[in-house]
């Protein structure tokens, strides 16, 4: 599977954008999927995921609140909402699928094919 994140962009804190993952290859449909960003000098690190059919999302505490992620199986599609950036959000995200079918939302080692990521720069 390739997944390509989408809608990274300069913006100003308190700014919004809505950031796109698409996946060729295989379907997203019954498997859970992710966000992750990775900052300049930090590790990658989970942001926001969606079980395997979007019944259940789960969040860091520093984007709970401001971020939503959302899927459309039909457009094969998944999508981060991003509401009140702040300069702390600045990063590269990359989206990642589950490596097995039917997971939940939560972070964990199962994700990957992270694919090429999208750069998200909040000026403050």
């Amino acid at each position: 599977v390739q997944l390509q994140a989408s809608g990274g962009g300069l913006v100003q804190a308190g700014d919004s954008l809505r950031l796109s993952c698409a996946a060729s290859g295989r379907t997203f449909a019954n498997y859970a999927v992710a966000w992750f960003r990775q900052a300049p000098g930090k590790e990658r690190g989970f942001v926001a995921g969606t079980n395997w059919i979007g019944s259940t999302t789960y969040y860091v505490d520093s984007v709970r609140g401001r971020f939503t992620i959302s899927r459309d199986d039909a457009k094969n599609t998944v999508y981060l909402q991003m509401n009140s950036l702040r300069p702390e959000d600045t990063a590269t995200y990359y989206c990642a699928i589950d490596s097995r079918p039917y997971g939940s939302s939560r972070p964990r080692p199962g994700f990957g094919s992270w694919g090429q990521g999208t750069l998200v720069t909040v000026s403050s």
